[in-house]
């Protein structure tokens, strides 16, 4: 079968065209960089950007499927920005689902469409927990847009699915880990609050197995079709917990100082207003929406991904650790 892999060159998306070849079938990965991991695998690679139209349907042609996980990311940015890979972009594949007659597409969401400022989340399950609305960040903005786009296109010739995968990390991180480790060295890292809120994370391989599971059950009118799903390791822990783990598995030092979630929130908001008026380069260090999720319990049920299409975490917490000593220390 031959699967397109949008952003295939990103860490869940080289995961992802790992797997698809290892379970025997052709990847095409649309980037807009060239990666020489993925020519080793004998991935296919088309260079374009999401924004252009013709470039995404042409690189879905001949294609039995789409995996959409290419996005733009991050906490910081124009909306604009955000709009034209998150949404436009995702317009682009859907409709390129429809010029070439492509019968299943996996997307990859995010958490954050359902956030919802200091509200916590406990044991949530797609079903019941609500779209976040008034969202402060452009990623959570468009990823919400985009996603309801895709869950509406689900229908007799197009079975859609879109999965929430909570904090991925793992061996071959470039986002969540190097940033933390890099703060942490440099004396930068605080907890905000006092880091007892519960939180879930993803393993890398738990994360593309979830998408292996879900393209293998779907299918118009299958279970899952036409539904989103939260992913992660169904193991919450603290922040602290969690942050301290990570950052001792990677050999960084531990976070010990933290700063009170009104003064982190005060913070992030006087850090957007400088880089709004001034032309600072790079993201703030924080942000509303950042300091709302830093302070904030969310956690999340793994049923329904289980019972529709078997979803279940592989890699435990303390096994993804010992890959990761082992990775940083190779």
């Amino acid at each position: 079968m031959k699967l397109l892999v949008t952003g295939g060159g990103g860490f869940l998306g080289q995961a992802l065209c790992r797997g698809l070849r290892a379970r025997g079938h052709e990847v095409v990965s649309f980037n807009r960089g060239r990666y020489d991991a993925l020519d080793a695998i004998g991935v296919a690679q088309v260079q374009g950007d999401l924004a252009q139209r013709d470039a995404v349907i042409a690189a879905a042609q001949g294609c039995d499927a789409v995996f959409h996980n290419a996005a733009k990311a991050g906490a910081w940015g124009s909306h604009a920005s955000y709009h034209q890979a998150n949404v436009v972009g995702t317009r682009h594949v859907i409709e390129a689902c429809r010029v070439h007659g492509i019968a299943r597409l996996v997307y990859t969401s995010t958490p954050s469409v359902t956030h919802r400022a200091t509200h916590p989340v406990e044991n949530g399950r797609a079903d019941e927990v609500p779209y976040g609305e008034h969202l402060k960040a452009p990623y959570a903005r468009t990823k919400r847009i985009a996603e309801e786009a895709v869950l509406a296109a689900n229908d007799a010739q197009l079975a859609t699915v879109a999965l929430r995968p909570r904090l991925i990390w793992g061996p071959g991180d470039t986002q969540l880990l190097p940033r933390l480790v890099e703060r942490a060295h440099a004396g930068r890292l605080l907890l905000v609050g006092d880091g007892g809120n519960r939180i879930d994370t993803t393993y890398i391989a738990n994360a593309a197995q979830a998408h292996f599971d879900a393209f293998e059950h779907l299918a118009p009118g299958a279970a899952c079709a036409g539904r989103a799903y939260f992913i992660s390791n169904g193991e919450p822990r603290t922040m602290r917990e969690t942050i301290n783990a990570l950052l001792a598995a990677a050999g960084a030092p531990p976070v010990t100082r933290s700063i009170p979630f009104r003064a982190a929130f005060a913070l992030g908001a006087a850090c957007e207003a400088m880089w709004h008026a001034l032309p600072l380069q790079g993201e703030p260090p924080m942000t509303r929406f950042l300091a709302e999720q830093l302070a904030t319990t969310h956690w999340y049920d793994m049923g329904p991904a289980r019972r529709d299409f078997g979803y279940m975490p592989t890699v435990g917490f303390d096994e993804g650790l010992q890959r990761l000593r082992d990775a940083y220390a190779r």
